[in-house]
């Protein structure tokens, strides 16, 4: 288990035993034949947390690996992918309850998908929770570890010290 101590002001972990689709923080898990996706606490914290979501397929369809599945609000507006092609299958009490995800969010998963080739070549295709891990390095998270606010964005950086060098003549 990675634990990140200071993430945004608050501590975070990453479980060592599940992949990661590290391209939108999603957690995944292989349940024999198919993989199970969730969302990470770092991408959980990221995005401020879960307030409703809805599914843009219908349950038991094929999907393609790139197609979006899910539309998310959080403190922003998230589409989410299929990491994976196959056949989906939602998490209805995800959408019934999606508070629960940001409780316990590797307790709670979104969609499953069971691939049209061999599910564990499916699941080794995602990041290991070191890669994971490595690619949080340059996000807001890591660059904010306190969870101030107002920004640490090279923009916000430049227009504070812009502002704290001005001189005011009157």
């Amino acid at each position: 288990m990675a634990i990140i101590e200071k993430f945004l002001g608050r501590q975070v972990t990453l479980p060592d035993n599940l992949r990661y689709f590290v391209q939108q923080g999603l957690w995944a898990r292989l349940d024999e034949n198919t993989v199970t996706f969730g969302f990470s606490e770092p991408a959980l914290t990221l995005s401020g947390g879960i307030q409703d979501l809805n599914f843009l397929a219908e349950d038991g369809e094929t999907v393609d690996q790139g197609q979006s599945v899910l539309f998310a609000i959080t403190g922003k507006i998230l589409y989410i992918d299929s990491p994976v092609q196959g056949v989906i299958r939602f998490n209805t009490e995800a959408k019934t309850d999606p508070a629960a995800i940001n409780q316990a969010p590797y307790a709670r998963w979104l969609f499953a998908v069971t691939p049209a080739g061999p599910a564990d070549r499916a699941y080794q295709s995602l990041s290991n929770c070191a890669a994971y891990l490595e690619s949080l390095q340059n996000s807001e998270g890591f660059k904010n570890p306190l969870g101030l606010k107002g920004g640490v964005s090279g923009v916000c950086k430049a227009v504070y010290s812009g502002i704290r060098m001005q001189k005011i003549h009157s």
